[in-house]
């Protein structure tokens, strides 16, 4: 087991442990985490304040969701390439349509239809960075793509934060800063996949 474990991830595998010895597999949790995040992103493009924060908080529930199926599967030996690629097209699939329900939700607002093209902008640069990163893992012959982080915590630990960004009303800010900061990742994930590939 690593020690640079991240938190939630250590707080999952707690709260698997007893599932490890029923016919509960990770790919059931994985189906849980999809399911829960593509409500998120439905309740978010809803845009009402009752509707925006449940889907937030939904969206929290799915981010710390995520890392349950492959702590069980690593404590029950139940790994596999296509569990592996399940989740991490449940990962893609969240966190492009957050953004997208994001922009929907928003367009009734200041931003006007211009919040779906930047929801758009920032969905669209998160498959890029998720594509590029499967392609840099490929290279660097690793089975699990590593989350950019700082100790505990990794970059898609900000998702956690959603729920405050929308209860106080920041989810415009959030969008355009999405949307900005998307794609400079992408392109940062761009360069060190080149760089990779020509080493």
């Amino acid at each position: 087991m690593r020690n640079n474990k991240p938190l939630d991830a250590r707080l999952a595998a707690w709260l698997v442990y007893p599932l490890r010895n029923t016919s509960v597999t990770p790919n059931h949790l994985t189906t849980v985490r999809l399911c829960t995040g593509l409500g998120a992103c439905l309740l978010l493009a809803g845009g009402t304040p009752d509707l925006v924060n449940a889907g937030a908080l939904c969206l929290a529930l799915s981010n710390f969701l995520d890392h349950t199926d492959g702590e069980l599967a690593r404590m029950t030996g139940k790994t596999s390439n296509m569990g592996h690629y399940y989740d991490l097209a449940s990962d893609a699939a969240v966190n492009v349509l957050l953004f997208v329900g994001i922009g929907i939700g928003l367009r009734h607002g200041v931003l006007g239809s211009d919040a779906l093209l930047l929801g758009l902008v920032a969905g669209v640069a998160v498959a890029a960075t998720f594509q590029l990163r499967l392609l840099i893992g490929k290279l660097t012959g690793r089975f699990r793509v590593e989350q950019p982080g700082l100790g505990l915590f990794e970059i898609e630990d900000i998702f956690y934060l959603l729920p405050l960004v929308a209860f106080f009303s920041l989810l415009q800010p959030f969008l355009i800063i999405a949307a900005i900061g998307a794609p400079v990742f992408a392109v940062w994930t761009l360069v060190t996949y080149l760089r990779l590939r020509r080493a």
